[in-house]
């Protein structure tokens, strides 16, 4: 089944052996109360903006004011926060217990370990813990023989035919979930061909490691690549994702893990042994693999404490020597001894099966539950409310000045209408051919202002042609040029240079690009108010911060990479033809979503003029044909006076309306 590429499908019938009334629903206590409540908490305030977007959406369908890409666009933005998730990621080093650590926060209630967390090497392979409710409960599987092609794991997700699934028939059946995670440790043996060819063996590597060849040509590696599980625990019901690492100090194994999957999680939760304390290869996999890679969001749990545990000293002298060994780990670490937390993932296990509410409090998972939340959830706020908020707030505003430059108008017509009381037919003449001449003056002005439009139109095309697809690929393709297929440290220093240098000088064009046009509609805006008295609306300016901070990030990785003596040492062409490919998909990503940004700003910062210019015209209209209607009846007039107040009573309950789904959008999470 392993060595197969196509897709399949299995259908596991194990005889359910769970122990009476063990179901996940059934035994308590099931994760730290802070966590779970922190999680629907958050879970609440994304479902109340998406409710309060399609509030939104529905309101300007029914008001007329829609238009047709920006109505995907906000689609698309529920979309995404209805589909948001909240990543945590394991990383460490073999043996340091981040399996149990998963057995313990979500797998208690089974009375069983779940997961297989023995000695030596347990999961073998990237696993990810989620749950889609439009899936069944299965396990997915990337054979690992697709190492062999250039495609990242990123994008095989998106070819499921790639994969092996396994269907977990029951769910609440231990045996049969165990038998379906327990793939994730499964290995096979390969000629040490094969293994090159996969990049998981180097004879050089190990050979400095004081290993010796078999004598039969035969060794060890997983039969996976990556794992996806998905399955209905609440936690993950909530929008919870884990990702549970293998030993990371083999980096060039799969590279995706460090340039990608760690830096998109919320929180990376580090994890350390209290027997061992930080040995050389956890120092390693810290310096080169987490924090370079992080600007935030690492805790690091120092496991196994209760091999501190001595019955033959107090427990203050164990709690002082636990300390002291929490605040070694900082100083090596370098980091503040808050973020370092004692925990024994074995002893809380027990406690939640047990029902020991004292060994589960002693056992430090408690603590940790809750430092994850406290950790996990503003992040993720953060990102949600810097993205989709600050959109749709600028939408909503945008709607709100149009609606205001209605009222302005309305009442301004109204005013005019009401001195016509006393007027006689040749006031009124004069007043109808100042307006119609007022619309051929403003006529002649929209044609001024849709050359405008192309011209913006224009920019907008060059803008985003320095962050499309094509440009990007010229770029990696520029870089693999300059590699000369020397598939070495110094061919990768040539092909970084070449790239990073090439994406900053686009970046460069593309802020000025943005600039411009940003100028250009503020000149629209102080014109249109100082000539026609409209609101003065100011475009906000294109932010690729985070991109900036994304492609730094890349470099920097590079940079780490090229210099780690792993690499100089090895020079092995698999490894660093796998990291460019992995780079480069990773840099296709960013540029796509810079691709995004930019599309989106553009709208927000164009479309609410042009708005703005085609309302003025047709209030223009609007008060002519009045004005028409009253010159041939001026019994209509009053009749027109009273259509006029009801108008402008509606836009006064509109522009309240806009109000309060402003303050929706914008409800702060607490």
């Amino acid at each position: 089944m392993a060595d197969r590429q196509s897709s399949q499908k299995v259908r596991l019938s194990i005889v359910p052996n769970t122990p009476a009334g063990a179901t996940p629903q059934a035994v308590a206590p099931q994760a730290g109360k802070a966590f779970s409540q922190q999680l629907r908490a958050y879970k609440a305030w994304r479902d109340g903006l998406s409710d309060a977007i399609r509030s939104y959406q529905t309101w300007i369908e029914s008001q007329g004011y829609t238009d047709g890409i920006e109505d995907l666009r906000t689609y698309e933005l529920i979309e995404e926060i209805q589909s948001d998730k909240l990543t945590v990621a394991l990383a460490g080093e073999f043996s340091r217990g981040k399996t149990e650590l998963l057995n313990a926060i979500f797998f208690a209630d089974f009375k069983q370990r779940l997961l297989s967390s023995g000695a030596g090497r347990t999961t073998m392979c990237p696993t990810e813990l989620r749950y889609d409710e439009k899936e069944e409960a299965s396990i997915r599987l990337l054979p690992i023989e697709t190492r062999k092609t250039s495609l990242s794991i990123a994008e095989y997700k998106r070819t499921p035919i790639h994969w092996t699934t396994l269907h977990i028939l029951k769910p609440d059946s231990a045996e049969e979930v165990r038998a379906a995670f327990l793939e994730t440790t499964r290995t096979k043996q390969v000629h040490i061909r094969e293994a090159q060819e996969l990049g998981l063996y180097d004879p050089e590597t190990s050979r400095r490691q004081g290993e010796t060849v078999p004598a039969d040509g035969i060794v060890e590696i997983p039969v996976w690549r990556h794992a996806t599980i998905n399955y209905p625990h609440p936690l993950l019901k909530q929008g919870l994702v884990i990702l549970d690492t293998p030993g990371l100090n083999a980096i060039g194994t799969e590279p995706e893990l460090t340039l990608s999957m760690l830096p998109s999680a919320q929180i990376v939760l580090f994890v350390l042994g209290a027997d061992t304390g930080v040995t050389k290869s956890d120092y390693d996999t810290w310096t080169q693999h987490v924090r370079k890679t992080r600007r935030g969001g690492v805790l690091v749990a120092l496991n196994k404490i209760d091999v501190m545990w001595d019955e033959l000293q107090s427990e203050t002298t164990v709690a002082e020597n636990i300390a002291r060994q929490t605040e070694s780990v900082a100083q090596t670490l370098q980091i503040d001894q808050k973020w370092v937390l004692p925990v024994s993932a074995q002893k809380g296990l027990v406690g939640r099966i047990q029902s020991d509410a004292a060994l589960l409090k002693r056992s430090g998972l408690l603590m940790l539950e809750e430092r994850l939340a406290q950790d996990l959830i503003p992040s993720r706020h953060t990102l949600i409310r810097d993205r989709v908020v600050q959109e749709m707030s600028a939408r909503v505003e945008n709607s709100h000045n149009l609606i205001k430059s209605k009222l302005t108008a309305n009442q301004g017509q109204l005013n005019q209408l009401k001195q016509l009381g006393n007027k006689n037919l040749d006031a009124i003449q004069k007043l109808v051919s100042h307006v119609r001449e007022e619309k051929k003056k403003y006529d002649k002005e929209l044609e001024g202002f849709q050359v405008t439009r192309a011209a913006l139109t224009q920019q907008a095309g060059t803008l985003l042609g320095y962050m499309s697809m094509k440009s990007i690929d010229a770029l990696i393709q520029a870089a693999r040029n300059d590699m000369q297929d020397s598939w070495t440290t110094h061919g990768l220093q040539a092909g970084m240079t070449t790239f990073f240098r090439g994406a900053a000088n686009q970046m460069q064009q593309v802020n000025r690009c943005a600039d411009d046009i940003r100028k250009a509609v503020e000149h629209i805006y102080e014109r249109l108010h100082t000539e026609y008295g409209m609101n003065v609306i100011k475009p906000p300016a294109l932010s690729l911060i985070a991109s900036h901070i994304e492609f730094k990030r890349l470099e920097e990785k590079a940079e780490l990479f090229r210099n780690s003596p792993a690499t100089l040492m090895t020079e092995q062409s698999f490894v660093i033809k796998k990291f460019f490919i992995t780079l480069a998909s990773q840099a296709r990503q960013t540029f796509h979503e810079c691709n995004e940004s930019a599309k989106n700003w553009f709208k927000v910062a164009v479309t609410p003029v042009f708005a703005q210019i085609q309302q003025h015209r047709a209030a223009i209209e609007h008060k002519l044909g009045i004005l028409m209607k009253i010159q041939q009846d001026m019994d209509s007039l009053n009749e027109h006076i009273a259509t006029l107040d009801r108008e402008r009573r509606d836009l006064e309950a509109q522009l309240r309306t806009a109000q309060q789904l402003l303050e929706r959008i914008q409800q702060p999470f607490h």
